[in-house]
């Protein structure tokens, strides 16, 4: 089985530049009186700045918290977190198309796995780069994909029409 981890390095670099950004500004708006630095408490920015950083601070803990993984089995594909487990056999899968998002401006040529299980109406989207080893998820996907049939593609404005 392997186990690809959700990326949290954006959450990181989030964080951390807020967290600059405020210790920054505090540098430049206190002052130094008799050798000792003194901060202005009363600064709005001072305010917004420190609540911009707490926000992606818990954002960063409770994606951290959630422990979200992608585990590719053979025969199974198990979305996990830390309260919820989604088991879907590849027998279950209607069809699995690998390949780029039309909207999204990102490097390499995957960047998505789009499927759909035979129970389910609405697909589910698996974005490459949002997991760690992105590479060897792609090769894994195209190890199940090489088991399921490919996605139809629409033909549009080509509807059948129902007989009254």
């Amino acid at each position: 089985m392997k186990i690809f981890r959700y990326k949290l390095d954006f959450y990181y670099q989030q964080t951390l530049m807020y967290l600059v950004a405020l210790l920054l500004y505090a540098g430049i708006r206190g002052n130094f009186v008799e050798d000792q630095f003194t901060l202005i408490y009363r600064d709005p920015i001072m305010y917004i700045m420190a609540f911009f950083f707490l926000v992606s601070l818990v954002v960063l803990l409770l994606n951290r918290i959630r422990d979200r993984k992608l585990m590719l089995d053979g025969s199974k594909i198990i979305f996990h977190s830390r309260n919820r487990e989604r088991v879907i056999e590849t027998s279950d899968l209607e069809w699995m198309h690998i390949g780029r998002e039309r909207f999204v401006q990102t490097a390499g040529r995957f960047q998505l796995v789009v499927f759909k299980t035979k129970s389910r109406r609405r697909i589910f989207r698996v974005r490459i780069g949002r997991y760690e080893r992105a590479d060897e998820l792609v090769q894994e996907m195209q190890r199940i994909a090489e088991h399921v049939p490919r996605r139809k593609h629409r033909t549009f404005g080509m509807r059948r029409r129902r007989s009254v």
